[in-house]
């Protein structure tokens, strides 16, 4: 079943008539918003990193502060977004966009 399909007969589940004119492209548009939110699930966080890690002799603390977060919530599938913040004890590499 695709998605389209499927979030379709949620429309009709939920009392709604999916080829209404305010719906019609409804699904279509929940699937694309879908595979958006997900796009990062498969990716590899070795691959991501790989050009970015430098072999430094750093022993002291990195921190990076109010970091933009944006993710999809497992349990209700919404999203939400915040700030966080990462610290880290370096062990021989460090990771950032230059030395």
């Amino acid at each position: 079943m695709s998605v389209e399909t499927a979030i379709r007969e949620i429309l009709v589940k939920i009392g709604e008539d999916p080829n209404r004119e305010g719906l019609k492209d409804t699904p279509d548009r929940m699937a694309r918003m879908f595979e958006e939110l997900t796009a990062g699930y498969a990716a590899s966080p070795q691959e991501i990193i790989r050009e970015a890690l430098f072999h430094i002799k750093y022993d002291e603390m990195v921190v990076v502060k109010d970091i933009e977060f944006y993710s999809l919530c497992e349990h209700h599938m919404l999203p939400f977004f915040g700030n966080c913040s990462v610290g880290y004890i370096p062990n021989g590499k460090i990771v950032g966009l230059s030395k």
